[in-house]
């Protein structure tokens, strides 16, 4: 049975979702940004007159200002947009059981059925886009294949408010001839390596010799390759179905630069507590702490190191963290403006731990309890009713809230 899947993409979605409740600002430049007051200034989403002139997903707020003086900024709302998701996936979900979401914004939709031909999922597509207009007031472009890597270049391919159909006859004349950077998971680091073996495109990387692509990049070599054919058969998860958490992290652009050590221990507390809190909130505890470090110019690191046992303790997460920090030799890029930690290599917070001469494991147990003991009374008061003495001493960076200002996006393709 030949599959008929549909990858649907909500056209410049938080912005359309404000238009939704600002009709009045329809037709002018419109962006969803970060708080600049805060510096998280990036544009999120923007309208179709703010695309025209140049305002593109990720630009510094300022930037977007230089190029387009009058345009409209507005502050995002992450509920509204989470439920305006939730809203689309009920729409989905009365045509098929089968509806895997990629972030907040687009989701695969499985109708695949003896009796279903790619034309039919064409026309569902269609329909879709009406009823988006019709019920959410938002529009929709819609890809529509056999695997689901066609599907999302389908919904990519035209824009806004279209339906794209990729079938195995003309996939070669629609996929083949696209830079070689559309293709789901060639990323930025990847085209340029790309290039230098003359792939510049998806067909490149489809007629490329099949031992090239696996010598030089390995099983994601391959990947890339089988994808580019059209040979995908990566299922799309129904709708329930949940995949295994692999890490836990937070990171955040802080008010101002930190400027010393003590700031940049500062942050990683908070950001420590955070992750720890969510671990054990999440029933996991981890041995391998990453962080990355980002500097005023934007230039980026990062590391990581397992611990001989698993943890859900902020003070061995911050402490792990500070020894990378400092070993690393990340002090000279000073002063930095965001950094960010996280646990990886995790396991089920109940599983047994293993005891040793040393007492370390009756210590970690007596802190583990006074770690529960914290969370009920945050569960009660509130996140920042308790703050380590060190953050209270540092009144720049203690208003930062990483664990009650994370955001959940629904799971990704290839998560699991």
């Amino acid at each position: 049975m030949a599959r008929v899947i549909l990858h649907a993409d909500a056209n410049g979605f938080y912005a359309s979702v404000e238009l939704v409740y600002r009709p009045e600002l329809r037709g002018l430049p419109l962006s969803v940004g970060g708080d600049q007051e805060a510096r998280h200034g990036i544009v999120l989403a923007s309208s179709r007159e703010a695309k025209r002139r140049g305002i593109k997903t990720g630009m510094v707020l300022w930037q977007a200002r230089q190029l387009c003086p009058e345009l409209v900024i507005l502050p995002p709302n992450f509920s509204r947009y989470i439920d305006f998701s939730e809203k689309l996936r009920k729409i989905y979900q009365e045509y098929s059981p089968r509806v895997e979401s990629y972030g907040l914004d687009e989701c695969w939709v499985d109708i695949s059925n003896p009796d279903v031909s790619l034309e039919d999922g064409k026309r569902l597509a269609d329909e879709l886009r009406r009823r988006a207009r019709a019920e959410l007031g938002i529009t929709l472009s819609i890809g529509v294949s056999w695997n689901k890597i066609f599907a999302k270049l389908g919904s990519d391919y035209e824009k806004p408010d279209a339906t794209t159909l990729i079938s195995p006859e003309n996939y070669k004349d629609i996929v083949w001839p696209l830079p070689a950077g559309d293709l789901l998971f060639v990323g930025p680091r990847t085209k340029p390596k790309l290039a230098k073996y003359r792939i510049y495109t998806i067909g490149d990387i489809a007629n490329a010799p099949d031992e090239l692509l696996s010598q030089r990049f390995g099983k994601v070599g391959r990947m890339h390759q089988c994808h580019a054919r059209g040979m995908d058969e990566s299922p799309v998860m129904a709708v329930g179905t949940e995949t295994a958490i692999k890490s836990v992290g937070n990171s955040t652009t802080t008010p101002q630069d930190m400027s010393t050590i003590d700031d940049v221990r500062c942050v990683y507390t908070l950001l420590s507590e955070s992750v720890a809190t969510r671990l054990r909130e999440a029933g996991l505890k981890g041995r391998c702490i990453s962080i990355s470090v980002r500097d005023a110019q934007l230039n980026c690191e990062a590391c990581q190191l397992s611990i001989d046992h698993h943890t859900a303790l902020a003070g061995e997460i911050r402490d792990v963290a500070m020894q990378l920090f400092t070993s690393r030799g990340y002090a000279h890029m000073l002063p930095l403006r965001s950094v960010g930690v996280s646990c990886s290599s995790l396991t089920s917070f109940y599983a047994p731990l293993q005891m040793d001469l040393m007492g370390k494991a009756a210590s970690w147990e007596k802190q583990l309890k006074l770690a529960k003991s914290v969370d009920q009374i945050r569960r009660r008061y509130g996140t920042q009713i308790i703050q380590r003495g060190n953050v209270l001493a540092n009144p720049a960076f203690s208003g930062i809230n990483p664990h009650d200002d994370h955001v959940v996006h629904p799971v990704p393709f290839y998560a699991g």
